[in-house]
C-alpha cells in the first residue's frame, strides 16, 4: 500500500475524518457494546458533553460519528445522560479502522498521531 492511500485511512471520507488516531482510540474503547455517554449541559453553560469510561470525547469526534450514522441512541441512563452505541455500519467503521492502523508502519503511524 502506498503511503497516501495508507494515510488516508478507512474508506469512510478520507481527510474528514477528526483526528484519526483518537478517532480510533474512541472506537476501541467501545468495542461493540460499550457506550458513549451524552450528558446534556444546557442548564449548565457548557452544553452538550460526551464521555466514555469516564474520559471526554472531542465533540468534534462525537459529532462525526453521529453524523456519519455510527452511532445511535439506545436510550437513557437512570441520570438521565443518552446511551450512544455503534450501529451495525459502526462496526464496520471500527473493524475498518482497526485493519488500517494495524497495516501501518511505525513511521506512518508516528506521522498519525502528530498531524491526526
Amino acid at each position: 500500500m502506498d503511503d497516501d492511500k495508507a494515510a488516508q485511512g478507512p474508506t469512510a471520507g478520507p481527510g474528514v475524518i477528526p483526528n484519526r488516531h483518537e478517532t480510533l482510540e474512541v472506537l476501541r474503547l467501545m468495542g461493540r457494546y460499550v457506550p458513549i455517554l451524552m450528558l446534556g449541559g444546557d442548564a449548565d453553560g457548557y452544553g452538550a458533553r460526551w464521555t466514555i469510561h469516564g474520559a471526554e470525547v472531542q465533540p468534534g469526534i462525537a459529532g462525526y460519528l453521529m453524523e456519519q450514522g455510527y452511532l445511535v441512541d439506545s436510550g437513557p441512563t437512570e441520570m438521565g445522560a443518552r446511551k450512544l452505541i455503534l450501529t451495525e455500519e459502526g462496526i464496520r467503521f471500527r473493524a475498518e479502522g482497526i485493519a488500517w492502523w494495524n497495516g501501518l508502519g511505525i513511521l506512518q503511524r508516528l506521522k498519525i498521531r502528530i498531524l491526526g
